[in-house]
């Protein structure tokens, strides 16, 4: 499911963080939350990265 997942802002592929349990945009530099197997894919609900 992975592979059809893409960032919002940027259409770049994403990471997936197994412990963290995030969604990492590499390109936009932001961590997309997974909630109940969920991935939130809004900006505003992302975490940045440093």
């Amino acid at each position: 499911m992975l592979e059809a997942l893409v960032c919002p802002m940027t259409q770049a592929p994403l990471t997936y963080d197994k412990a963290k349990q995030e969604l990492i945009s590499k390109a936009a530099h932001l961590a997309y939350p997974i909630r109940g197997g969920i991935p939130i894919m809004l900006e505003e609900e992302a975490r940045k990265l440093d």
